[in-house]
C-alpha cells in the first residue's frame, strides 16, 4: 500500500470505500451487474489518490444480497477492477468463502498483496482465515474492538482491552500466518460521535496511544472506518467532523483510513471550529468522578449539536 502513501497532501494512506453497497452508485452497479460502473468507481478513486480499494459486495438495509450471488460475480468483477486500477484490493466480508473466491481470481502481479478485511474474535473458522492469509500472502485488517472472552468473543469497552486484543492478534498472525507487523492494519473501532454513550470514540483514540507506545507493535498500521464517525448527523457538517477526527487520530498514531476519496480529507488548524467542538465533546464524554459513562455520552452528543447551528 505504500505506493500512494500521503498523496494529495494526506498524512495517511486512504483505502477507498466506494465499492460498497452502502453507496448508491455501487448499489446500482450491483443491481445491474454493471462492470463499467465498478470500473468507473475504481478509476475515480485511483485518480483521487487512494492507496487501495475496498471491495464489499454484501447486502445492506436497503439491499438484500445472497452469499451465492456474491461468489458468482467475483470472477467477473475482481478482474474488471484490476483492468483499470493498479491498486491493491481490500476484500471486506466476514465470510471465509467470499475471501477464498476473491483471492483465487485476484492478480497480485497487478496490484501487489491483497488485503484481507477482516479478522476478529467473533469470526467463524478463524484458523481457516489464517491459512488463506498465509497461502495468498496477504496483508490483513484486524478488528481489535472485539476481544476473546469465555470461549467466545465480546465487545471491548476499555482501551486496554483493545490494546490486548491487538497484541494477541499480532502474535497470532506472526506465529500462525508468518505476517510481519508492517503487513497488519489494526482497527480499534470507531462509533458515531453523536450517539456514543459508551465512550467508544475515546476508547479507540486511547487504544491507539497504547499501541504506539508498545515497541513490540512497532510498524503496525492503525486504521478506522471514517464514515462511522459522522453517521447520523446533518450532511453539511459530516466532512468537517471527519476532518476533526482525523486531526486527533493522526496525533494519536493513525496512519490509514477507510474513507471516501471524493471528500477533502485533511488535518485541521488548531483553531478550527470543528476541531474545537469535537475536542470539547470528547472531553465531556469522559465521565467525571461519580458520573456514569452514559451521562457523559449524552453530554458528548449535546456538545456536537453546537455544530448544527
Amino acid at each position: 500500500m505504500a505506493k500512494n502513501f500521503a498523496q494529495n497532501g494526506r498524512p495517511f494512506q486512504l483505502i477507498g470505500e466506494l465499492i460498497n453497497n452502502s453507496f448508491a452508485r455501487a448499489r446500482r452497479a450491483w443491481s445491474d451487474r454493471n462492470l463499467d460502473g465498478y470500473q468507473h468507481l475504481a478509476r475515480l478513486q485511483t485518480e483521487l489518490g487512494a492507496s487501495a480499494l475496498t471491495v464489499n459486495l454484501d447486502g445492506t438495509q436497503k439491499l438484500r444480497v445472497r452469499p451465492e450471488e456474491m461468489v458468482e460475480f467475483v470472477p467477473e468483477v475482481v478482474p474488471a477492477i484490476q483492468e483499470v486500477s493498479p491498486l491493491p484490493l481490500a476484500f471486506d466480508n466476514p465470510w471465509i468463502d467470499f475471501h477464498r473466491h476473491c483471492l483465487e481470481v485476484y492478480d497480485p502481479t497487478r496490484g501487489g498483496p491483497a488485503i484481507f478485511n477482516s479478522l476478529a474474535a467473533s469470526r467463524d473458522n478463524l484458523d481457516g482465515m489464517l491459512e488463506l492469509i498465509t497461502e495468498f500472502d496477504t496483508h490483513v485488517i484486524v478488528m481489535a474492538s472485539e476481544k476473546f472472552a469465555d470461549g467466545g468473543s465480546g465487545q471491548c469497552f476499555a482501551p486496554e482491552e483493545v490494546y490486548h486484543s491487538a497484541k494477541e492478534f499480532v502474535e497470532m498472525l506472526a506465529t500462525k500466518a508468518g505476517r510481519t507487523n508492517d503487513q497488519i492494519i489494526i482497527d480499534p473501532g470507531l462509533a458515531p460521535i453523536s450517539a456514543d454513550t459508551y465512550g467508544l470514540v475515546n476508547m479507540g483514540l486511547d487504544a491507539m496511544r497504547l499501541i504506539r507506545a508498545d515497541p513490540d507493535l512497532e510498524g503496525v498500521h492503525l486504521s478506522v472506518g471514517l464514515t462511522n464517525f459522522s453517521f447520523g448527523v446533518p450532511q453539511h457538517i459530516r466532512e468537517g467532523l471527519e476532518n476533526a477526527y482525523i486531526t486527533l487520530a493522526v496525533e494519536a498514531g493513525l496512519d490509514t483510513l477507510l474513507g471516501n476519496p471524493e471528500k477533502e480529507l485533511h488535518l485541521l488548524d488548531a483553531d478550527d471550529r470543528y476541531l474545537t467542538v469535537v475536542k470539547q465533546a470528547l472531553q465531556e464524554g469522559r465521565p467525571a468522578e461519580g458520573g456514569s459513562q452514559e451521562e457523559a455520552g449524552f453530554c458528548q452528543s449535546a456538545r456536537i449539536m453546537d455544530l448544527y447551528r
